[in-house]
């Protein structure tokens, strides 16, 4: 496993390269406030395993890359009105410019087209991708992602409140952990649980390499700000699997159900007992889903 910074145009970003470098490159896109490290190593290995070479990295304002530090003001809940009405907002970058990012990488890396997998926000980034850079997408896999278009059903109101609350000001590392614990079992399969051992050296992993709850909420507004993704998906061409668990709250099944009707020839998997992450008990199923073309 190699590691390294690409600088980009507009930001650094850390990434971690696995396996064969001649092999079959594969990039695995995380999502909103998450960091590589949420691809769990022993994921990582098993697609190795798969024959890929398999590249993860922090988004810009996640984990140990760089922050856009750009002024941002507008009330989360006036975003919110205007994303459920299908109008779009200012931000301090977008989607767009996410998608960038990933040619840069790439550049970075010298890779010319690889199979791309997007998760959450993840899978969203890589829907303006792969239209945006056709020729750079051998295949796609989207998990438990959706178009952003208006009017599909919102997640649960619980969930999403714990997603966009900050911690307070000034809180001690056991209260972020906390509420960090909060958030993971709220939008995690509860059918297939992390043990709490596994779950809290994570946490504390993710705020050691680097947890901003205000860039996480800057990912969030370029999540709004971008809109409707159904400009972006319908112009795909790349053969995808969409993979999408039934017991998501987060982002609910009808978000996956609407990529898969976006994109043409598209493949969709509802999957019984998967919420909003990578349980290791479905790894198998997700995996092969990944590399089943």
């Amino acid at each position: 496993m190699r590691t390294g910074t690409a600088r980009c145009k507009e930001v650094d970003l850390v990434y971690e390269d696995w396996g064969d470098i001649s092999a079959p490159p594969l990039l695995l896109i995380m999502g909103l406030g998450a960091q590589m490290v949420l691809w769990p190593d022993d994921f990582c290995a098993s697609l190795v395993g798969r024959g890929f070479r398999v590249i993860r990295f922090d988004n810009r304002d996640a984990g140990m890359s760089g922050r856009i530090n750009k002024p941002f003001n507008t009330p989360m809940w006036k975003l919110l009105a205007r994303a459920q009405l299908g109008l779009r907002s200012p931000a301090p970058y977008t989607l767009e410019n996410m998608a960038d990012d990933v040619a840069q990488l790439m550049d970075h890396l010298e890779i010319a087209s690889a199979h791309v997998v997007g998760a959450s926000m993840g899978g969203m980034i890589t829907q303006v991708f792969a239209a945006t850079y056709p020729e750079r997408v051998r295949a796609l896999t989207i998990l438990f992602s959706s178009t952003n278009q208006p009017l599909l059903p919102p997640p649960a109101f619980g969930v999403f409140r714990k997603l966009i609350s900050p911690p307070r000001k000034g809180a001690p590392a056991d209260e972020i952990v906390k509420r960090q614990k909060a958030l993971f079992l709220a939008i995690g399969s509860a059918a297939h649980p992390m043990p709490e051992a596994e779950l809290d050296a994570l946490i504390r992993l993710q705020i050691a390499r680097g947890a901003d709850f205000k860039a996480t909420a800057r990912q969030f507004a370029a999540i709004l700000a971008t809109g409707d993704l159904r400009r972006y998906s319908q112009r795909i061409q790349a053969p995808t699997v969409v993979i999408h668990g039934l017991a998501d709250k987060l982002v609910r099944p009808a978000g996956g159900k609407a990529i898969a009707k976006a994109i043409a020839g598209a493949r969709l998997q509802l999957v019984k007992g998967m919420a909003h992450d990578l349980p290791r008990a479905l790894w198998p199923q997700i995996i092969e889903g990944i590399g089943d073309r």
